[in-house]
Parts: structure tokens; sequence; C-alpha cells
């Protein structure tokens, strides 16, 4: 593949956060939500230049170990070639370390802001290849395919490939998030699962995801015995002993309620006339959002207003008092 040529102008990619397994769908389903990272890239003479306004402003790297530009760097390789140099500027709204797919927003914005600001980028690095070097980045495809398509999506892997569908999530469906202040690593959540689970548990989630696809999308009525899990969230509540404590109440009220990927967040799926009463009922300690679902997974979009750290889908920060907050794109 002869080497590239880049745009002189600067690109925007917009990501959003996304809450993975939705109960019984380990690695499978994933949801897309209307919570949003902004980056914009541009290809510069020479050097690396990041800027991170928001979640992570303290504490994520300015250089090539940041996971965006790792992202980005792998694009460019499968894009036939690296430009002279970066500049990179985040604006991060995605709380990181709480399974609302900080990671794989991360990925897919480098991936696409690379692909974008490459000429004939889209030619050079299709859709299915986005995927499949997002996954591979990832390890998992469920977050990074509802980033990238929105919605409600099923990825599954094929003949050594990655496939994702995406499905459109019942309009009456409002997701609640509440988020606690502290984080646990996905790697930690991952290493309490067992090698081998009981028969009779497989088969109830068998069961139970394939309800949750009826449920997301035509019956929101099933949502509460469509999301039960014996697959990994009893295995993972050393992790996030809270975080089941408020799963175990809200499912006891009715509420159809998960932790969110690897956690800890806890992710409740409810009409909008109980979504406010919703948020209301984890008590101290977690930040509650109303967030809508994004539909329109990661866009290109304009440059204008990229640069602000806050705006439309914006949370509070992490460990703020429980509240209501409405937040739209």
């Amino acid at each position: 593949m002869a080497h590239p040529a880049f745009r002189a102008a600067a690109v925007r990619v917009r990501v959003p956060a996304t809450s993975a397994n939705l109960g019984p769908g380990f690695d499978a389903l994933g949801l897309a939500l209307g919570l949003y990272d902004d980056v914009v890239v541009r290809v510069a003479e020479s050097g690396l230049h990041i800027d991170i306004a928001g979640e992570g402003a303290d504490t994520l790297p300015r250089d090539e170990r940041h996971l965006l530009v790792r992202s980005l760097r792998t694009a460019f390789e499968a894009l036939g070639g690296q430009p002279r140099g970066l500049e990179v500027v985040c604006a991060n709204r995605i709380p990181h370390g709480r399974g609302l797919g900080s990671s794989s927003a991360a990925i897919c914005a480098g991936l696409m802001a690379a692909r974008a600001v490459t000429s004939g980028g889209e030619s050079r690095l299709d859709d299915t290849g986005l995927m499949e070097l997002a996954t591979e980045i990832e390890g998992h495809p469920d977050n990074v395919a509802a980033c990238l398509l929105g919605g409600f999506t099923l990825a599954w892997g094929e003949s050594g490939a990655v496939r994702a569908i995406r499905m459109e999530p019942s309009e009456q469906v409002v997701p609640v998030v509440f988020v606690p202040s502290r984080p646990v690593l996905t790697a930690t959540a991952r290493g309490l699962l067992p090698r081998t689970v009981p028969h009779g548990d497989a088969a109830l989630n068998a069961g139970r995801a394939a309800l949750l696809v009826e449920a997301l999308t035509r019956r929101p009525d099933l949502l509460l015995p469509a999301t039960e899990d014996r697959l990994h969230q009893d295995y993972r509540a050393p992790a996030m002993s809270e975080s089941m404590d408020l799963v175990q109440r809200l499912r006891a009220d009715g509420v159809p309620a998960v932790i969110s990927g690897a956690g800890p967040t806890v992710l409740a799926l409810v009409t909008d006339e109980a979504a406010d009463t919703t948020a209301r009922l984890a008590g101290e300690g977690w930040t509650a959002n109303r967030l809508p679902l994004d539909l329109a997974g990661a866009s290109v979009l304009p440059l204008t207003g990229a640069a602000e750290a806050d705006g439309p889908g914006a949370v509070p920060a992490a460990g703020a008092s429980s509240a209501a907050a409405g937040s739209g794109r």
C-alpha cells in the first residue's frame, strides 16, 4: 500500500459511552448512551502534542502511552503509514474505570479520527476493518460495537472475524446510570470470573439473553426477567459489593438493574415516567443520571464547539451527591 496523504484540516470525532453485557449478554450485547467524548486531531509538521480537558485531565499520559494515541498509530499503520506529527485535543465526559466504555470510546475515536484525516481513508480502511481493529485493541467486541454503530448491538466472532449487528432500542427505554466514586479496573473484574460455570446457569443466561433482544427492542415490560444474570455479576461482587447491593435493592423493587460492563456503575433500564423516581433510589455516594439512548454511534462532526469540556451529555464528577440530572446530546 502506498504511503497515504493527509488532510491539512483538523477533524472532530464524537464517541458515545456504552454499557456492555446488560445482564445476561456477557461479551456480546451492548448499548450506546447519550454521553460523549469529543476528540479533535490535526496532522502537524512534527512531534506529538496532546491537550486533555474533563475526565482524566490530571491522570492520563500526554505521550505515546495514551490509549487514543496508540489507537491512532494502529489505524495509521493499517492505512499505510504514520504522519510526521500530531496535535490531539480531548474533551472527555465519560467517567473512567466505571464500566461506561471509556476505553472503547478512546479506541474508536482514535481509529475514526485517523481514517478521517487520511485522504481516501474509507477506501483504505472500511467499517469492517475498523471494527476488527477496535476489537483487537480492546480485546472483546461488545463495547466497541455499540460505540461504533450506536443503538443496541450484538457482536460475535465467526471464522476468526468480528461480526456485529445493530438493533433499534425501544423509544420507551430510558437508561439511568448510578456512578460510584471509586473505579474498578476491568482486569480486576475479569480476574474474578471462574473458568467454568454450572450448565443450568449457562442455559438460563442463554434464554435470558435471547429474551433481552425482544425486551429491549419491542417489549420493555419484560426487561426485569430479561436482565437476570448468573454468569458474571455475582462472581464480581467482591470487587464491587456496594454496586451489587444496589442492583439487588433495585431489582427487589421491580427495577431492571444490572452492573454496567465490568462495573462498578449500575445501569437501570426504565420508562420515562419512572426515570426521575428511579434516579433518587440510590442514596448518598452515587451520582445518578438519566441519559438518552445514542442512535448514531461514533461520528465525524463539524469543528464548531469541539473544545468545550462541558455541555450536552455532561455528567457531574463521580462522587457527587445523588441527583436526577437530565442530559442530552
